[in-house]
C-alpha cells in the first residue's frame, strides 16, 4: 500500500494524462510542461481521462519510483480535469483522500486542530 509522507511536497497534474506514458514520458511532462525538476524530492500525481487510473512519479536518491493504482470499479474524485491550470499543490492528507476515493475538500474529514496548553 502506498502512503504519502509529510516529508515530500505533492504536485497534482491537472487534466487528463495519457496513462500509457511511463517514467520518461511523465518526467518530460514535469520538466517541459510544468518546468519543474522531476528529480526533486516531491511526488507528481497523474490521472487518466477515465479517472480510474493514477500514477505517482517519485525520485528516490538514485532512481525513479512509479506507483500505479487502477480502480476496478468507480473513479477518483479528480479535481481540475477541465481546469486551465497545469498543476496544483496539495497536502499529503488530500492525496490520501484522493487515493481513498474522496474529494480534495472533503466535508467528512475531521478538521485540523491546534491545541495550546499554555496561553501566552
Amino acid at each position: 500500500m502506498f502512503t504519502a509522507t509529510s516529508q515530500l511536497n505533492v504536485t497534482l497534474i491537472c487534466g487528463p494524462t495519457d496513462m500509457r506514458k511511463a517514467i520518461d514520458g511523465l518526467s518530460n511532462i514535469v520538466a517541459y510542461d510544468l518546468e519543474k525538476e522531476p528529480c526533486s524530492e516531491q511526488l507528481f500525481v497523474f490521472c487518466g481521462r477515465a479517472r480510474n487510473k493514477i500514477k505517482i512519479l517519485q525520485w528516490s536518491n538514485n532512481g525513479f519510483w512509479l506507483h500505479y493504482k487502477r480502480l476496478e470499479k468507480g473513479h477518483f474524485q479528480w479535481p481540475g480535469i477541465d481546469d486551465e491550470h497545469l498543476s496544483l499543490q496539495i497536502s499529503h492528507r488530500q492525496l490520501n483522500w484522493l487515493l481513498d476515493g474522496l474529494p480534495l475538500h472533503s466535508q467528512e474529514a475531521h478538521p485540523h486542530l491546534t491545541y495550546r496548553y499554555h496561553d501566552e
